[in-house]
């Protein structure tokens, strides 16, 4: 112990009474902590058909490209690279490249060459985000019907393409700061109003976001109790480990049963067979469409 001069003594006695009742119980010390508001709180909608049915797992590297690439460049990637599904930007209005390539006829093409599809739609974006190229937002007020709606234009374009029921379809929210639980509410809600409408029409749910942020936000809902939850979650993290590990908030626990792809690393330029691509590049231990 330090030591204290006479007047020292004496201030330190009058702070020391203050924070007592006068008994020399330390009032502070004992008062009951304030309960913690639980930053994601559970919502229940009806899934009366629930999933269909695990079909077309796939366990193995992928990549996604902004565009579809040339089916040339697909027989050349199948020949040559360790590839063997690749993410294709199906729908949603806030997509970040036009996809001139994207029909049933290539869908069919790629099928006969043996990849396998990563569906993906980019839609609404969360209310807090802070992407000035995707302006569009989730509405917290009607956060569940806007998620049926994506759902549907969803569900159109994979018919259009060619892909049945069974299919997975990955909804694309972005990173958003951490600092507004209204915010993650919003999104969770959103996710949650998409499975909903996506197993209605017989089609697979997905999620895919950042690490730190949206998968974050859909881990506390499923502790929460939240559902229906999306079959499987696709999180970036940029770490290049080619793993499906997870790691924080995406736990053991939570979507383990071949459910998880993992984005490790972002617009990397690679070459096989002469035709070169700006990638990202994934694992893959889940659902894919055939």
């Amino acid at each position: 112990m330090r030591y204290l001069r006479p007047a020292a003594l004496v201030a330190a006695s009058l702070v020391l009474l203050l924070a007592t009742d006068g008994t020399g119980v330390n009032t502070e010390a004992t008062a009951p902590a304030a309960a913690a508001v639980p930053r994601i709180r559970a919502l229940t909608l009806p899934d009366r058909i629930g999933p269909p049915r695990l079909r077309d797992a796939y366990a193995g590297p992928a990549f996604d490209a902004c565009t579809a690439p040339p089916v040339d460049t697909l027989r050349a990637w199948r020949a040559a690279s360790p590839y063997g599904a690749l993410g294709i930007y199906v729908s949603g209005s806030q997509r970040g490249c036009t996809q001139p390539r994207l029909t049933a006829d290539w869908v069919r093409q790629a099928r006969a060459l043996g990849w396998r599809f990563l569906p993906v739609h980019v839609g609404l974006q969360a209310p807090c985000s802070r992407l000035s190229r995707k302006p569009r937002r989730i509405d917290p007020a009607t956060a569940v019907r806007q998620g049926r709606d994506e759902a549907d234009e969803a569900v159109r374009a994979l018919r259009s393409l060619g892909f049945g029921p069974g299919a997975p379809v990955y909804l694309d929210v972005e990173a958003y700061p951490m600092n507004d639980p209204a915010c993650g509410q919003a999104v969770v809600d959103f996710t949650l109003g998409w499975t909903e409408a996506l197993h209605s029409a017989g089609y697979r749910s997905g999620f895919y976001s950042s690490l730190e942020s949206g998968v974050s936000d859909l881990a506390a809902a499923a502790r929460a109790g939240s559902s229906p939850l999306p079959d499987a979650l696709w999180y970036a993290r940029w770490d290049d480990h080619a793993d499906t590990a997870g790691s924080g908030p995406l736990t053991t626990d939570l979507w383990s049963s071949h459910q998880r792809i993992h984005q490790y690393r972002g617009n990397a330029e690679e070459t096989y067979g002469g035709a070169t691509l700006t990638v990202d590049r994934n694992q893959v231990d889940g659902p894919t469409a055939g």
